[in-house]
């Protein structure tokens, strides 16, 4: 994979984050806006309850209080039972008045009233009321209620919920008389309730979206800011790797210049090589990769001393040894380029033989590269077809010869049978064919 194509790669990964980021929050507000507005619900509920609780508290504290406490004594008398019942009509948001002396006994009630005069257990919310002396209040399942028990009476009016209140009587030295119990319509709470409850809902969905809004705009503006300096990044790795091929072909073409009699070499091989490619019907993409390689497969001798590459005549063993070290070299300046990082083990391994004689590592057999014993092969055809100050040409047919008879040896053998396939089209060839030159196979755009 290519630098290009790893850039690729990384943008999406991050975009992918990108998003995952967004839907994350997405979920998180989503959450948060949910726990809020039951918290807020709750709130505004409870608030209600307060507000009525308050509101009973101070109406049966003036108006039916008076009527009811003499100096420090509770007594029910006609005109206190009178402004109860009155308070009843009056204010249609009361189900039940219940007036309960300290002793637990109830001196009056709206509903039921066989109840009055008679003593009750008294119940939790009671007890708390005259122990500490605090109003407080709650709404009620009525239907919890069981037949028998003193609160049966309340569930005699059909409605199912009710806000149940408790307030102190207390006397004129501040003494605790006794309790009221009041049962009040919770219709109209929850009427004030719900507007605010919806008030409270549209906002916080109103929050919430302007809050994933902003946040959509800001991770989009992140993934183009980042697409966008990612096709500059690329745009100048393509400049930099265009840069550094051309470099690779300037060294190349330098190699050649230093000894006139190899000039068109590197081209030579490739055509042979690609020819021998396809013959052996190697994909596209290894068609690229074993041009790329039988181009630059040379390009290491840049580093070998002119004396030695441009001897006319043979090599002493050290300066053989010299020229061995190309291969390694090659691959070593090639493999700075990712898009030639394919080439490298081709290039490094074109002088490795099938008997395992050759360098610079001594593979044998199917541990050869196939691109690199392609290459090897066409290097070697070149090598003996083309006049050299210190080697006559061979001919082809002698060329051929030498071929059939390095199979197995120095030459891969399907390689060989490939190119024996393709020599036959060669001009000039045993078969007499006036088949045109080898051509090289086009770049992939």
């Amino acid at each position: 994979m290519g630098a290009g194509r790893r850039l690729q790669d990384s943008v999406a990964r991050s975009v992918t984050l990108l998003r995952v980021f967004l839907i994350a929050s997405a979920v998180i507000l989503a959450i948060g806006a949910i726990a809020l507005g039951a918290m807020l619900t709750r709130t505004v509920h409870r608030q209600a309850v307060d507000d009525e609780r308050a509101g009973i508290v101070q109406y049966v504290g003036s108006v039916i209080t008076p009527e009811l406490v003499r100096g420090n004594r509770l007594v029910m008398t006609r005109s206190a039972a009178a402004t109860l019942g009155r308070g009843m009509r009056v204010r249609g948001d009361l189900l039940n008045v219940k007036v309960w002396r300290r002793d637990g006994l109830l001196l009056w009630t709206a509903l039921d009233k066989r109840r009055i005069g008679k003593h009750f257990p008294l119940s939790d919310d009671l007890r708390q009321t005259l122990q500490s002396g605090d109003a407080h209040g709650k709404v009620e399942d009525l239907f919890e209620a069981k037949p028998g028990s003193e609160e049966y009476g309340e569930r005699l009016t059909g409605i199912a919920q009710a806000l149940e209140v408790y307030a102190p009587i207390a006397g004129a030295d501040g003494r605790l008389l006794g309790a009221y119990e009041v049962y009040g319509r919770t219709a109209h709470l929850d009427a004030i309730a719900s507007a605010n409850i919806r008030t409270i809902w549209l906002t916080v969905a109103g929050v919430f979206a302007a809050l994933m809004i902003l946040l959509t705009l800001l991770v989009r503006g992140a993934s183009g800011r980042l697409r966008r300096q990612t096709e500059e990044l690329r745009h100048s790795y393509r400049l930099l790797e265009e840069s550094a091929l051309e470099t690779i072909e300037t060294l190349n073409a330098t190699v050649e210049a230093k000894d006139p009699y190899t000039a068109g070499h590197s081209q030579r091989v490739r055509g042979i090589a690609l020819a021998i490619g396809r013959q052996l019907d190697l994909p596209r993409e290894r068609l690229e990769t074993l041009g790329a390689s039988a181009l630059f497969h040379d390009v290491g001798k840049i580093g070998v001393p002119d004396a030695i590459l441009t001897k006319p005549g043979r090599l002493e063993p050290a300066e053989f040894e010299t020229i061995k070290e190309h291969a390694a070299r090659g691959a070593e300046i090639v493999s700075k380029l990712s898009r030639l990082k394919n080439s490298v083990p081709a290039i490094r391994h074109h002088h490795e033989r099938w008997d395992g004689l050759g360098y610079p590592d001594g593979l044998v057999g199917d541990q050869i590269p196939l691109e690199a014993s392609i290459v090897g092969l066409a290097d070697a055809w070149d090598a003996m077809t083309t006049e050299r100050p210190y080697s006559r040409a061979l001919s082809l047919t002698a060329a051929l010869e030498q071929v059939r008879s390095g199979r197995g040896t120095q030459f891969r053998p399907e390689v060989v049978e490939a190119f024996l396939e393709v020599a036959t089209r060669l001009p000039g060839s045993p078969s007499g064919s006036p088949a045109p030159a080898l051509r090289p196979v086009a770049a992939a755009g």
